[in-house]
């Protein structure tokens, strides 16, 4: 019999969690809330049990903890099989997971294993007023539409979401919830593979995910050096410089600083998009910031309909204004 319960599965590295599992657990409080179903932390790793006890202060009601050995480094083989015997013990209504690297590895040969739906790079969750469902949403189509896709008949149902869309809830000290530790192994001959060497990342490491202030330009911007007014702009505000497909594609600058439906899903305080037109393969990716400045030659262009103020004229010559105006304002 399936338990109403939603699960959020809270992703660790060194016994740390990653920031989209406390996301997701903001984003399910309204849906537990709605379905009056406890919403529960699972944790995986080695020394995890501060995760989860933060999982609790970021809004989960419980957590379920699966420590050990083989959980220190994420394995496909120990990863897989322990949540899926989890799942089975308890029979939870609703699986949410981060659309990580490890997320997306791992959720679909759950899903497989249980013979139930996977929707996969989500950047809404709602409920489905007709069934009651859990409502995924995703881009579809090159990112052309979004599709709202339902499980309305296996259970657990099941979706990837993609880091940066939504928010942490304000961390809470005072919330107290039960901290269920599961003894649940797997044996190290099952574990096909290993961590030979670790090897520090090379390329340019930015957290676009967790910036509060962005300033992305599009191909408006002409050419690579004309980035240089946006990173003057973003030393100005204290920003993140970002950009659009057709700029990392150019070489403009590194696809890590790419925003949109094949690159990072943001969600910051100020969103500053200079150049760019807003198609929905980029919109998706940003929709949910908190203020959206749009600079654009172009009046009808559709980033102004999303936007929340409008500036029409040559970015040239604007962002050069604007940047002096807010050093202006620092030194008041």
């Amino acid at each position: 019999m399936t338990r109403n319960e939603i699960w959020v599965y809270v992703e660790t590295e060194n016994g740390s969690a990653k920031s989209v599992g406390y996301e997701l657990l903001n984003a399910a409080k309204p849906i537990a809330y709605a379905k009056h179903a406890p919403l529960v932390a699972v944790v995986v790793g080695k020394n995890v049990r501060k995760a989860a006890e933060d999982a609790i202060g970021y809004g989960a009601d419980s957590a379920i903890i699966l420590d050990g050995d083989e959980y220190a480094v994420y394995s496909t083989d120990a990863y897989t099989d322990a949540l899926t015997e989890l799942i089975r013990k308890y029979e939870p209504e609703t699986l949410m997971l981060g659309a990580t690297v490890n997320g997306r590895d791992m959720a679909p040969r759950i899903a497989c294993r249980l013979e139930t739906g996977l929707t996969a790079d989500c950047t809404d969750i709602g409920i489905d007023e007709g069934t009651g469902c859990v409502r995924w949403t995703r881009p579809t189509f090159g990112g052309n539409l979004m599709a709202d896709i339902i499980c309305p008949d296996k259970r657990p149902q099941m979706g990837t979401v993609r880091p940066g869309v939504f928010r942490k809830a304000a961390f809470d000290a005072g919330r107290t919830g039960k901290i269920i530790e599961e003894d649940i192994h797997v044996s190290m001959q099952k574990i096909r593979t290993s961590v030979v060497k670790h090897i520090e990342e090379i390329a340019e490491n930015v957290d676009l995910e967790g910036a509060e202030i962005i300033v992305a330009g599009g191909r408006g911007m002409g050419n690579a050096e004309n980035f240089r007014i946006l990173e003057a702009l973003a030393d100005a505000v204290g920003g993140t410089v970002a950009c659009s497909r057709p700029c990392a594609d150019a070489g403009w600058l590194p696809r890590s600083r790419q925003i949109g439906q094949s690159g990072k899903t943001v969600s910051p305080k100020i969103y500053f998009a200079v150049g760019i037109s807003g198609a929905v393969q980029h919109t998706a990716g940003m929709q949910g910031s908190g203020t959206i400045i749009a600079i654009n030659n172009d009046p009808e262009a559709p980033i102004f309909d999303i936007a929340d103020y409008r500036i029409v004229g040559d970015l040239n010559t604007i962002v050069p204004v604007l940047t002096k105006k807010f050093l202006e304002f620092k030194k008041d």
